[in-house]
């Protein structure tokens, strides 16, 4: 499944525990992550905004961390697309575009009203929620997804988190239904 590309947008990456999900699932080549340094800019600024105890650093960290991690992830060259692409809110224009250069499959994002199906079905791109994105992977693996949750909790120190914290903290961040799903697996 590891050829199964994927723009990950800036509302995912978010959430700390959905984004170390994401990243552990890819690091197990459940699919294969994408991203660029303006979908990651957008994430930070959020994280800024809605953590303000956090410092540039820490933020900086996080992010240097997924493009050591995953070091294809990056994608450039997708500027000259971004004014061809029309969506309801042209700020999300440059997502498709990422998508366009990385060959991806498709975007997960928590916004789907952003990305209109009649806008990007000819493009070959699938918008995904990340509760559907999840719950497919947990489909295909639910074993190996729930060993991915008990890494989550047993590496998880500053703070400790328990498996109804990662899980809790899963619905927050978009993904109730997974979380429920995986809740008998634990």
């Amino acid at each position: 499944m590891q050829s199964f590309t994927v723009v990950l947008d800036a509302c995912v990456l978010v959430p700390v525990t959905a984004t170390d999900t994401l990243l552990r699932l890819a690091e197990r080549e459940m699919y294969r992550p994408v991203w660029s340094e303006r979908i990651l800019e957008e994430a930070k600024r959020a994280i800024a905004r809605l953590h303000p105890e956090l410092s540039a650093e820490q933020i900086e960290y996080r992010f240097g961390c997924m493009n050591k991690a995953f070091e294809d992830a990056s994608v450039s060259g997708w500027e000259s697309l971004e004014g061809s692409i029309v969506l309801p809110d042209e700020n999300d224009r440059h997502v498709v575009a990422c998508a366009l250069v990385a060959g991806a499959d498709a975007i997960v994002t928590n916004n789907i009203r952003d990305f209109p199906d009649k806008t990007l079905a000819p493009l070959s791109i699938e918008v995904i929620r990340l509760d559907d994105f999840l719950l497919d992977i947990f489909d295909l693996a639910p074993e190996e997804f729930a060993a991915v949750i008990r890494e989550q909790v047993n590496d998880a120190m500053h703070p400790p988190l328990s498996r109804t914290d990662v899980l809790s903290n899963l619905a927050a961040a978009g993904a109730p239904e997974t979380a429920a799903e995986l809740r008998p697996f634990l």
